[in-house]
């Protein structure tokens, strides 16, 4: 196994420092006998069922595995799921499914190590809970965004679009890889999408996003010339609410939420931190996409 996750991360792109310190904590893992029992059996529930319960028996006993050996629940969490690639990617072999997409698929992994250095710093994941979706092979990343089909469980009925709660619809993810959220981009995304899941929801299903990027103000936080503007505006956004500014790291790798301490190091954190300065609201809203 460790020289599989060496190559995984070799293949990946990690950082050279990523990929030692993780190799390292492996070993320790390896190391103790205890932990490592615990991580084979852990890697043979997933083996023997993709839809098993993800936090109890995967991600829970994989962190307590890494407290034997003083490896930080982070990078335990994480290390786990890099194991269980080994087996993913048997069942795209199985099912058919492109390679290209198991790759950009577990490109995940590493855009949220990359996440948790910028907000934590630590080499780990802090978010290892939402990786499952892409293991039990109901979520896929799909050129630049991801995607899964849910029940839309909401009324909707407007633009042509009729929905009901037991719809099902094709839900939108924006993983942040770093390379630009460009229409072109996005829309081929779009049409990867529909083309995958057009056998389990037809032709032409409608797509449903829930993100602190369809916050209704973002008409006025937003340049109209942004691709985050473009992305929002193309989204009928239905429901939305104000919070407190739970969403905040994900624009400016903090959990900060003083905007006299935020960074203004790029043209949208300048906004944001100007709209905040003024009184502003930060929330998240829902909308749908033809």
């Amino acid at each position: 196994m460790r020289d599989y996750l060496n190559n995984f991360m070799i293949e990946c792109d990690y950082l050279d420092s990523d990929r030692e310190f993780l190799l390292e904590a492996f070993d320790k893992i390896q190391g103790n006998e205890e932990a490592k029992k615990e991580f084979e059996r852990i890697l043979g529930v997933y083996e023997g069922n993709i839809k098993c319960d993800y936090y109890k028996e995967i991600l829970v006993p994989a962190q307590n595995a890494g407290k034997l050996v003083n490896v930080h629940m982070y990078t335990s969490g994480l290390l786990i799921f890099m194991c269980m690639t080994k087996h993913l990617k048997e069942l795209y072999i199985e099912r058919g499914i492109s390679l290209d997409i198991y790759h950009n698929s577990v490109l995940d992994l590493r855009y949220k190590l990359e996440e948790c250095k910028a907000v934590r710093g630590m080499i780990g994941s802090f978010v290892a809970w939402w990786f499952p979706g892409f293991f039990d092979l109901t979520r896929f990343a799909l050129g630049r965004l991801q995607f899964e089909v849910v029940k839309f469980e909401h009324n909707y009925d407007k633009n042509g679009i009729t929905l009901t709660p037991e719809s099902k619809v094709i839900n939108v993810h924006i993983p942040r890889t770093g390379t630009p959220m460009d229409k072109e981009g996005c829309d081929k995304a779009y049409a990867m999408a529909r083309e995958f899941f057009k056998a389990e929801v037809g032709e032409n299903c409608p797509f449903i996003c829930h993100s602190w990027l369809l916050y209704p103000e973002h008409e006025n936080i937003l340049p109209k010339h942004t691709n985050v503007y473009r992305f929002f505006s193309e989204f009928d956004v239905f429901e939305w609410a104000d919070n407190e500014g739970d969403d905040l790291w994900r624009l400016f790798d903090t959990e900060d939420r003083n905007p006299h301490r935020l960074p203004t190091n790029s043209s949208l954190r300048r906004n944001y931190v100007d709209h905040l300065l003024k009184g502003g609201r930060v929330g998240w809203g829902l909308g749908v996409r033809p």
